[in-house]
């Protein structure tokens, strides 16, 4: 029997859950707990996805400025929470300058396929990672952060039952060739009854912004897995690392929640201006 689940879903589900119930677990406890600990685990965890990223270029001869970006990646994250998004913004361009002149010293030779590279790898993981620490800046923050887990997660677990069970239509074959339609409107059915729900009872908001939120987040969710299988395509890899079992690498579980954080920021930012 589970053999049969690990050929049809392509992963073994048992594990799968397993490892994502112990990932849950880690977010309900640092969120319900001291919050800023959520924001560890955050930069925790788009510290190790950076280096599964740098690994996988690396097969390519690109060669991305690690040490600054995960430096100054972690200093974007504490100064978006601690002193907020001016100080968060003048860090980014610090550590974008800090990426020039890292890469000097290695010649010439692919220098701006590598600065662009380590761009790249700035604004797509710790740049997209602040939007997390402005949330939790919020009075109602550690609601607001885990209604994004929520919505993330329902784009995944609604795509993804959806998509094995009655998945037939191809949506990106020449992107991800699994996705389908019917997994899309999987992910848009959760991502739409997780916004009215957890808008509603989370953070006090309205029914209808909380559709609109869903749909923001599934939007934004779905965009994020095909970039991220445009990028392993591109690298002709499956995974981007077998460091989480049943799941592949880090960056394979925040490809989306990475682009539903900001998404989910702003119109929580419009529908809740001032916090509860």
């Amino acid at each position: 029997m589970s053999e049969r689940k690990t050929i049809s879903t392509g992963r073994n589900l048992p594990v799968a859950i397993a490892v994502g119930l112990v990932l849950g677990a880690l977010v309900l406890v640092t969120l319900l707990t001291v919050k800023v600990s959520f924001l560890a685990l955050v930069a925790l965890l788009v510290g190790v996805a950076l280096w599964e990223l740098s690994h996988a270029v690396s097969t390519k001869q690109i060669r991305i400025p690690v040490v600054p970006i995960a430096v100054g990646g972690a200093v974007m994250l504490a100064l978006a929470y601690w002193r907020g998004p001016q100080a968060a913004v003048a860090a980014l361009a610090v550590t974008f300058i800090a990426i020039l002149a890292w890469r000097l010293p290695g010649g010439a030779d692919g220098y701006l396929r590598d600065v662009m590279a380590g761009a790249f790898a700035l604004i797509y993981l710790p740049t997209m990672a602040i939007f997390v620490a402005f949330m939790l800046t919020q009075p109602d923050g550690p609601h607001r952060a885990l209604l994004f887990v929520i919505l993330a997660v329902c784009s995944d677990v609604g795509g993804y039952f959806s998509g094995i069970m009655v998945g037939r239509h191809p949506m990106a074959p020449t992107i991800s060739p699994k996705k389908t339609w019917e997994g899309l409107a999987g992910s848009a059915v959760a991502c739409l009854a997780g916004g009215a729900i957890g808008l509603t009872l989370l953070l006090h908001g309205r029914i209808w912004q909380g559709l609109i939120l869903g749909a923001g987040a599934v939007t934004a969710a779905t965009l994020g897995d095909l970039v991220e299988s445009m990028i392993k395509r591109d690298l002709e890899t499956k995974d981007m690392s077998t460091i989480l079992p049943g799941h592949g690498g880090v960056l394979d579980r925040l490809d989306s929640l990475l682009i539903v954080a900001p998404v989910s920021w702003l119109l929580m930012t419009i529908f809740l201006a001032g916090g509860h």
